[in-house]
C-alpha cells in the first residue's frame, strides 16, 4: 500500500445509502471525526444506482423514512410507494438539512484493507471513480453499510458477451436515462426489479419478451397519488408509526396478526384476508398470518386465496398455470413477495411474449436474438438482466479486505457466514455492520433498521471510547453460537423449501444458508439491549 495517505479518521463509514448517512450524521454530532465513502455521485444506496424504468419503493411513504421531525417536516410525498426519483430527490433534501456532502467522498469505491495489529487502526485503499487516483486512508473503525444489494449478479448464459444490442443489469442502468421506446425488448427475470422494468417497458416496446424461471406470487401495490392534505393527515400520525416501529418483526407500521388461519372460521379468515388485500402492499404478507411461515397447510390456504385472487386478472387461457400454477411451486411468502401495479394484465397484452425458462431454458445469445432449448430465435434489440444480486454478502465479499489472518470475506464466508450478533466477525477487529449478514437486514425495512439497529452499533462505538478501549473483535464462541441460532430458527419455518436469495440460493456455489436474522427486528433489538447491558463481554474480545 505505497499510495498517498489522505487522511485519518475515527471512522470511516463506506455506503452512503439510510444507513451510512444515519452513521455519518449521528457520530459526527458525538465528535467523532467520520466520513462517508460513496462509490456513487450521490446519496441513496440503492436508490442512487437503481435508475432502471419503473424502480419503486415498496413500502409506503410513511415509514420509509427518517424519523426526526425536522426532517420530516417540511417534506411531503407525491405517490404512496415513490419512484427512484423522488427517493433522490428525499436524499438530496436530507442532505441539505444536514450539511452531509462536506464529509463524504462522492465518486469513491473502497479497494482493499490492512489491519495494524500494533495501532489498532485498518489502512484502506480506494479509488477516485472519475479520476483513477488511488490513496490510502486510516481509520479506527470501519463501518460498513453494503445493504443487501450492492453486487450485481450476471447470469452465465452462452454468447451474452457476443450480443450486438444494449444490454443492461438494472443495478447498472445508465444514470443517463435510456429509451426503450420503438425497440424489441427482453427482460430476463420477474423478481421485483424485472416486474418494474417490464410494467414501464411494455407501456413504449415495440415488443416486450419476458424469460421467466419462476412464477412471481407478487401483491397488488394499490398506489395512489398523495396531495399536501393527505401529507398533512398522515403526519399526524408519524410520531406513533415511528414508535411501534420497534415492536414489529419488519420494522413497519404494523404486524402480523395474532390469529392462526386455521383457527378462524372460513367466513371470518375470508373476511380478514379481504381487509388486507383491499389495503394492499406487503400487509397480506407481513401484515397476516405468521404461521404461514411456518406452517404447510396454513400456507396453502393463503396461496389459494392468493392464487383465485390473481386469475380473475388473467384473460390468456394459455397463461393461468405459468403465472398462478394450481398447486405452489414453494410456499408462499418465503421468497420475497414483490407489488406490481398492472403486471398481469401487462403480460396478457398482444405485444408481450412469456417465456417459461423452466420448461424451455436460455440455450445462447447471439449477436441479435436469444435462443431457447426448443430452437426458437427470440430477435431482440435490448436485453434487460434482471437477475438480482449475490444478495448480503456480496459487497464484503467484494473488496480485498484482509483480517488478521490474511484472509479476504470471500475466504472466511466460503463455507458460510460467520458474525455474532449480526455485527463483526472473527479476524476483522474494529470493523462493523449495520444491515449486514445474520442481522434482521432484508427482513426489515430498510431505513427503520438504518436508525434502531444503527443506534445499537453506535453505542458499541460509545461504550469503547468511554471505556478506552482501542479494539473489538467478534468472540469465536459467540459467532459459532449466533450461527447455530440462526440455524435453529430458520429450520422450524419453510424459508429452506424455496431456492430463494434469502438463503443464497441463487448464487452458484454459494452456501444454502439464512443470510439474514429470522426472528424479528423486537427480537433482534432485545437481543442487543441484553448486550449492551453485559458491557458486550459475551459477544466481543475488547481491549
Amino acid at each position: 500500500m505505497n499510495t498517498t495517505l489522505l487522511e485519518e479518521l475515527d471512522v470511516l463509514v463506506i455506503g452512503g445509502g439510510f444507513s451510512g448517512v444515519y452513521q455519518l450524521d449521528r457520530l459526527r454530532t458525538l465528535g467523532y471525526n467520520v466520513k462517508i465513502y460513496e462509490a456513487g455521485t450521490g446519496l441513496g444506496g440503492v436508490w442512487h444506482w437503481n435508475s432502471y424504468p419503473g424502480a419503486r419503493v415498496d413500502t409506503w411513504a410513511p415509514v420509509y423514512q427518517f424519523s426526526r421531525e425536522e426532517l420530516w417536516r417540511d417534506w411531503n410525498w407525491s405517490e404512496m410507494y415513490p419512484g427512484r426519483d423522488e427517493l433522490v430527490r428525499y436524499f438530496e433534501y436530507v442532505d441539505e438539512k444536514l450539511d452531509l456532502s462536506k464529509d463524504v467522498r462522492y465518486e469513491t469505491r473502497v479497494l482493499a484493507g490492512r489491519f495494524d495489529e500494533e495501532t489498532h487502526t485498518w489502512t484502506l485503499v480506494s479509488r477516485n471513480e472519475r479520476t483513477g487516483e488511488e490513496f490510502t486512508t486510516q481509520a479506527r473503525f470501519v463501518i460498513m453499510c453494503l445493504g443487501a444489494g450492492s453486487k450485481p449478479l450476471f447470469p452465465n448464459i452462452p454468447g451474452l458477451e457476443k450480443f450486438g444490442g444494449d444490454c443492461f443489469h438494472t443495478a447498472r442502468w445508465p444514470l443517463e436515462g435510456y429509451d426503450l421506446a420503438g425497440k424489441r425488448v427482453a427482460v430476463i427475470g420477474t423478481g421485483a426489479s424485472g416486474i418494474q422494468v417490464i410494467q414501464e417497458a411494455s407501456k413504449v416496446a415495440d415488443h416486450l419478451t419476458v424469460f421467466q424461471r419462476t412464477p412471481n406470487t407478487a401483491l397488488p401495490m394499490n398506489q395512489r397519488a398523495l396531495g399536501e392534505a393527505d401529507n398533512a393527515e398522515m403526519k399526524k400520525t408519524y410520531p406513533e408509526r415511528f414508535a411501534n416501529r420497534k415492536n414489529t418483526w419488519a420494522g413497519f407500521d404494523y404486524d402480523f396478526l395474532k390469529e392462526n388461519i386455521q383457527d378462524l372460521t372460513e367466513e371470518r379468515r375470508n373476511e380478514i384476508l379481504e381487509e388486507l388485500w383491499t389495503n394492499g402492499g406487503l400487509q397480506p404478507w407481513l401484515g397476516g398470518f405468521l404461521n404461514v411461515l411456518f406452517d404447510k397447510d396454513d400456507n396453502d390456504i393463503l396461496y389459494a386465496f392468493w392464487r383465485d385472487k390473481t386469475r380473475q386478472r388473467i384473460t390468456r387461457p394459455e397463461l393461468v398455470e405459468l403465472l398462478a400454477p394450481t398447486e405452489p411451486i414453494h410456499p408462499w411468502g418465503v421468497k420475497r413477495v414483490s407489488l406490481e401495479q398492472n403486471y398481469f394484465e401487462i403480460l396478457c397484452r398482444d405485444n408481450v411474449k412469456l417465456v417459461d425458462t423452466s420448461a424451455n431454458p436460455i440455450r445462447e445469445v447471439t449477436s441479435d436474438a436469444i435462443v431457447t432449448a426448443d430452437g426458437t430465435r427470440h430477435e431482440v434489440d435490448v436485453i434487460v438482466l434482471a437477475t438480482g444480486f449475490d444478495s448480503v454478502t456480496g459487497g464484503l465479499t467484494a473488496i480485498d479486505i484482509r483480517g488478521t489472518r490474511n484472509e479476504t470475506f470471500e475466504e472466511v464466508f466460503r463455507g458460510g457466514s460467520r458474525t455474532a450478533l449480526g455485527k463483526a466477525t472473527v479476524g476483522f477487529p474494529n470493523l462493523l455492520y449495520v444491515y449486514g449478514p445474520q442481522s434482521p437486514n432484508a427482513f426489515c425495512n430498510g431505513p427503520t433498521c438504518a436508525e434502531l439497529e444503527g443506534e445499537h452499533l453506535i453505542q458499541i462505538v460509545e461504550h469503547m471510547r468511554n471505556n478506552g478501549y482501542t479494539r473489538i473483535e467478534a468472540k469465536p464462541e459467540a459467532q459459532q453460537y449466533w450461527g447455530a441460532h440462526i440455524a435453529e430458527l430458520t429450520s422450524a419455518t419453510l424459508f429452506p423449501l424455496a431456492k430463494s436469495w434469502y438463503m443464497g440460493a441463487n448464487v452458484p456455489g454459494k452456501t444454502v444458508e439464512m443470510l439474514m436474522y429470522p426472528g424479528g427486528l423486537s427480537v433482534y433489538l432485545e437481543i442487543l439491549e441484553k448486550a449492551a447491558a453485559g458491557g458486550y463481554q459475551e459477544q466481543f474480545e475488547l481491549v
